[in-house]
């Protein structure tokens, strides 16, 4: 393990209560590592959003499979940006509904463009991109 440093944190007590029952609840073992995650997990949100370097993530997309030509344009975007959409899996979830989960790589603002321009296409209902850096 690395060399750690030791810190000191004042926590305003009612805060520091809840965060413990948080804890609790999610299985962590003592609260340097909860602390460890999330500064770990602020920055690989800030290096995904804000960094030039490569990101990795899923794109979920749930849409309306019999809107008039939605599914060929999915397919469509999905041959264009190859080079991001590493891998889809689709679910059908009823006689409308789809599920299209897509797995994704690239520059952070290019898997934003490519999130944004799917999910603006009618007929898709809900979706989210979930980035994470790809350099660890």
């Amino acid at each position: 393990m690395a060399d750690l440093e030791r810190i000191g944190v004042a926590v305003d007590r009612e805060l520091l209560e809840r965060f413990d029952k948080l804890l609790e609840h999610v299985g962590h073992t003592n609260r340097s590592e909860a602390i460890r995650d999330l500064i770990r997990d602020r920055l690989v949100e800030e290096e995904s959003y804000g960094g030039k370097g490569e990101a990795v993530g899923t794109l979920t997309l749930v849409y309306d499979h019999t809107k008039r030509d939605l599914s060929d344009k999915l397919v469509s975007t999905g041959h264009e940006h190859h080079d991001a959409i590493l891998a889809s899996m689709h679910l059908h979830l009823d006689e409308t509904y789809c599920l299209e989960v897509m797995a994704v790589r690239g520059r952070p603002a290019v898997l934003r463009r490519l999130a944004d321009h799917l999910l603006g296409m009618k007929g898709v209902k809900h979706g989210k991109l979930v980035i994470s850096s790809a350099e660890f």
